[in-house]
C-alpha cells in the first residue's frame, strides 16, 4: 500500500475524527439505518420500510447541525433510550486497522493529538467503554462543547477560543467531505481523508482530498 507523505516537522497538532476515521463506520450505519428502524417499527407497530422512511425525513430535516447528532435530541424526539439501544449493538463497535499503531507513532513524534468529533458525549462516552483509545489524546473535544458542529462556517474560528493551535501546523483528519471543506476554507493547512469509512462498502469518492486507506500508509512518513 503507497505511503502518504507527511511533512512532520511542519505540523504540531492532529486533530482526529472518531467515527469513520478512527473507528469504523459500519457501527453506527447499522445502528441508525437497521437497528433504530427495528426498534422503532417495534414501539409503533409499523413495517421496518415504514418507520425507516419517517425516520429518514427526521434525519434529513436536521442533517449537518448539532441536534443531527446529539443523543438527546433524538431521545426525545424518538422516545427512546438511545444510549441503551446503542449498547445492544456495541460488538460492532471496532478500532480501524493500525489506529493504535498510528497514535503511538504521534506520541513518539511528540505531537499533540486531540480528537476533534461530532459525535455527543454520550456516543463517546459508549464507544470508549468498548476500544481503548481514549488515553492517547491530549484532549477530547467535541462539536457540543463548541456550540457549532463541525461542517457550519465559524467552527475553527470557535474552536480557537478554547484550544491553542496553528491552522498552518495542524494536521485533521476526518471522513467527512463536507466538514474537510470547511476546515479548508478556515484554512486548515493539512487534511487527509478516509476512503472506507464503513468497511462493508466500497471505497467512496474523495474528491480533491487524498484518502487513507490504512494508517499504516502514514507510519512510514519522515519525520
Amino acid at each position: 500500500m503507497k505511503a502518504i507523505p507527511i511533512d512532520w516537522q511542519n505540523i504540531s497538532t492532529v486533530f482526529l475524527d472518531m467515527d469513520g476515521t478512527l473507528l469504523d463506520l459500519h457501527y453506527d450505519n447499522h445502528f441508525w439505518l437497521e437497528h433504530i428502524p427495528k426498534r422503532y417499527a417495534e414501539k409503533h407497530g409499523l413495517s421496518i420500510s415504514k418507520a425507516s422512511e419517517l425516520l429518514e425525513k427526521k434525519t434529513s430535516a436536521i442533517a449537518g447541525t448539532l441536534d443531527w447528532y446529539c443523543l438527546d435530541y433524538w431521545q426525545d424526539n424518538l422516545d427512546m433510550d438511545i444510549v441503551s439501544l446503542k449498547h445492544e449493538v456495541a460488538e460492532k463497535i471496532a478500532i480501524r486497522e493500525n489506529v493504535v499503531e498510528f497514535l503511538e507513532h504521534l506520541q513518539a513524534l511528540n505531537k499533540k493529538i486531540v480528537l476533534l468529533t461530532n459525535a455527543h458525549k454520550k456516543t463517546i462516552e459508549v464507544k470508549f467503554s468498548y476500544v481503548s483509545i481514549e488515553q492517547y489524546f491530549d484532549r477530547i473535544i467535541t462539536s457540543h462543547d463548541i456550540g457549532i458542529a463541525k461542517e457550519e462556517d465559524g467552527f475553527w474560528d470557535e474552536l480557537e477560543k478554547t484550544e491553542a493551535f496553528s491552522r498552518e501546523q495542524s494536521l485533521f483528519i476526518d471522513d467527512n467531505l463536507d466538514v474537510l471543506k470547511a476546515a479548508q476554507k478556515s484554512g486548515v493547512k493539512h487534511l487527509l481523508s478516509i476512503s472506507r469509512p464503513d468497511s462493508n462498502q466500497a471505497a467512496k469518492d474523495t474528491e480533491h482530498f487524498i484518502a487513507v486507506d490504512c494508517y499504516s500508509q502514514l507510519l512510514t512518513s519522515n519525520n
